[in-house]
């Protein structure tokens, strides 16, 4: 396996009925990078995450990861092969405690309660939520209930980890928090996938961006390229970027 197949997106269309939410979108994740994918409200972003993670099936197109085609696996088979994720709205089991939640997710390697609650108790620390190791996951912040997400996919032992709109909503001292831990998560030897509204992140943290539009691709490269581009600049940024 070479570094550019790590993940490669290859003509990935998804329909629900008339409407197209993913059109022919095609790009490669190399190992240890983080890859941005940018664009406006209904671009099609969650729809590509969905099919990437086996929630939606596309209609044409396959994904590869690690060269194995994965189009047509369910979720688990996806998760237990090494890509995590979160959702654009928070997902957290209520009625557990932090701790608790962050197990669910670690019985997935890891097979005895006391090696489980140890994996567990040292994601936290990582993720700087250890000392709520006790409180009910609806009494957090939602910054620090996103962080628990991330804790959660973290308990999988995930090669590959997918956030989506993890940074929504944050204040600038939380947003600068999770940046943080998005470069320590890849210090750990994590890929990122990021599906992000908040530039300054993107801006920061991305090795390359992917923008959609209307479900297409529109344009992908580093950075300080994309945001110049006329296209993307109508499309999505406005004036803000404009030079």
């Amino acid at each position: 396996m070479t570094a550019a197949s790590f993940l490669e997106v290859q003509g990935i269309t998804k329909r629900f009925g008339g409407l197209t939410a993913s059109e022919d979108v095609s790009f490669v994740v190399s190992e240890g990078e983080i890859v941005s994918v940018i664009g406006p409200n209904g671009a099609g972003k969650s729809t590509l995450f969905n099919c990437i993670t086996g929630v939606y099936r596309p209609d044409a197109g396959r994904i590869l990861y690690r060269g194995e085609d994965i189009t047509r696996y369910s979720t688990h088979k996806i998760c237990k092969l090494g890509v995590a994720r979160t959702f654009q709205v928070v997902q957290v089991i209520s009625d557990m405690t932090v701790l608790e939640n962050v197990m669910t997710g670690t019985y997935l390697r890891t097979y005895t309660r006391r090696d489980v609650q140890e994996k567990a108790e040292e994601i936290l620390r990582f993720t700087e939520l250890y000392e709520k190791r006790n409180t009910l996951a609806p009494d957090l912040t939602i910054a620090d209930k996103k962080r628990l997400e991330v804790s959660m996919a973290l308990g999988t032992q995930p090669t590959l980890l997918m956030l989506d709109e993890a940074m929504a909503g944050l204040t600038p001292v939380e947003l600068r928090g999770m940046m943080a831990l998005i470069r320590k998560i890849r210090e750990n030897g994590v890929t990122l996938i990021i599906v992000e509204h908040v530039m300054e992140a993107v801006m920061e943290l991305s090795d390359r961006v992917v923008v959609i539009n209307s479900g297409r691709k529109i344009v992908e490269g580093v950075p300080a390229e994309v945001v110049r581009n006329p296209e993307v600049i109508q499309a999505y940024l406005g004036d803000r970027y404009h030079a």
